[in-house]
């Protein structure tokens, strides 16, 4: 049987945060492996409602809505390509124990203060929760919740836990590392760890020859 192939709307969510599987939306950053994901808006948004940002209902509006402003649907597509790009050089720079550069520091602040203004309170009975404003002619609505992820973990103690799988650099996927003893080397055992085991299991038997 044919393994499914892996689109926007089925890709594996191994991350173990939002922001960090919207990272993953690319397959590696080695161009002669390169498979992008988000190839369209309607991708980004099937990847949103597969995330679980969306609801399905949402996601299609958001599809007509799309093909009726396709030059504004374009430019968020660019938007989150862009922002894609610069939390993985914030995150993969923390998973080698390295600083991130202010720039991309500055880019996803600025991204911030768009975002955050889209935030209000909303009072259920004697409960209050954060809600995202409705605006049903915003065409960028999936990627404020992934901004506001991304910026929250980078303020906790867990941006300690970003790791990136040791399958590099073939692999470049970025994950949250929930083990108790902090051991978590693949992206996915699915993924990179079957792959790894195959590879060993090959290089032992040629030895043992």
């Amino acid at each position: 049987m044919l393994s499914k192939r892996r689109e926007a709307r089925n890709i594996k969510l191994v991350a173990g945060h939002l922001s960090l599987d919207f990272i993953n939306t690319l397959s590696t950053r080695l161009e002669s492996y390169q498979r992008e994901y988000l190839s369209g808006y309607n991708e980004l948004v099937e990847w949103s409602c597969h995330a679980g940002i969306l609801p399905p209902e949402e996601a299609q509006r958001l599809k007509r809505l799309g093909r009726r402003r396709p030059s504004e649907a374009g430019a968020v597509l660019n938007r989150a390509i862009e922002a894609r790009e610069g939390l993985f050089r914030i995150f993969s720079a923390l998973a080698q124990g390295k600083a991130p550069r202010d720039s991309d520091i500055l880019v996803l602040n600025e991204t911030l203060r768009d975002t955050l203004g889209r935030l209000q309170v909303r009072r259920v009975k004697d409960q209050f929760h954060w809600e995202w404003t409705n605006d049903p002619n915003a065409l960028d609505a999936m990627l404020w919740p992934i901004v506001r992820a991304a910026a929250e973990l980078l303020v906790q103690p867990d941006r300690n836990r970003v790791r990136q799988c040791a399958n590099h650099p073939i692999c470049q996927w970025i994950f949250l590392d929930k083990s108790k003893n902090r051991s978590r080397r693949w992206c996915s055992m699915d993924l990179c760890g079957s792959r790894d085991k195959v590879k060993r299991y090959y290089h032992r038997k040629k030895h043992d020859q």
